[in-house]
């Protein structure tokens, strides 16, 4: 692999070792429903409908670890026909992880140390993914590849925030130990916060890298002026 080659693959490396642990915690829920474990305040309201949780784990674990490699430029540019058809697998999956999010925010009890703040950030975030998506979905059938790009990031994000969230709560919990109600709802806020930030600043460093390359070779922009 040429250096270039290996810079591209950071980011996407990255994404998923970020997914690695709400998708193995996903996965530890997927067993501990199929085995039939003890029942436990933590885990009775996804034993007594359990078919939401399922479809979120599946669904966003599906949405994390397919959609970073939507982040490797090789695979957009050569691979064209593999991001589309990934593409019309992430599109449903991301869908399907915010609505059934949203679902058991409003529908299950609330889980212990949660509590009115972090339902609300729940809502807020999971619709933000929902009309990310759809707005991306959208952009891209009017051939707005810029809009398009932009939305899937920021769902994409928002999708990945419980991967944060880890990040978030790990020195909490070390420092100070499990963290109160009020505590919780703002450290699972920052995961959010955190990636989206992240989001809007590889945005908006994208067009800034464009126009410098442009700058730097004026007689492309001539050349492609020239040809339209």
């Amino acid at each position: 692999m040429t250096s270039s080659t290996k810079r591209e693959w950071l980011a996407p490396t990255g994404l998923i070792m970020l997914s690695l642990v709400p998708v193995a915690a996903g996965g530890a829920r997927v067993a501990e429903l199929a085995s039939g474990a003890q029942v436990t305040p933590d885990n009775a309201r996804f034993f007594a409908m359990p078919l939401p949780v399922l479809v979120h784990i599946f669904a966003a674990s599906t949405y994390c670890l397919l959609g970073a490699f939507q982040f490797v430029p090789s695979f957009r540019r050569r691979r064209l026909g593999w991001h589309r058809a990934a593409g019309r697998l992430l599109v449903p999956c991301g869908l399907a992880a915010a609505l059934s999010g949203l679902w058991m925010t409003m529908f299950y009890p609330d889980a212990p140390g949660d509590g009115a703040l972090l339902t609300g950030f729940r809502l807020v975030f999971g619709s933000a993914m929902a009309l990310s998506i759809v707005l991306g979905f959208v952009a891209v059938r009017r051939r707005d590849i810029a809009r398009h790009r932009a939305w899937m990031v920021r769902g994409y994000a928002i999708g990945l925030g419980a991967g944060t969230q880890v990040l978030t709560h790990v020195p909490w919990l070390l420092a100070f130990g499990v963290p109160g109600t009020f505590t919780r709802a703002l450290l699972m806020l920052a995961g959010w916060v955190i990636n989206l930030a992240v989001a809007e600043w590889v945005l908006r460093r994208r067009p800034a890298k464009r126009s410098r390359a442009v700058a730097a070779r004026p007689d492309a922009l001539v050349g492609r002026r020239a040809d339209g």
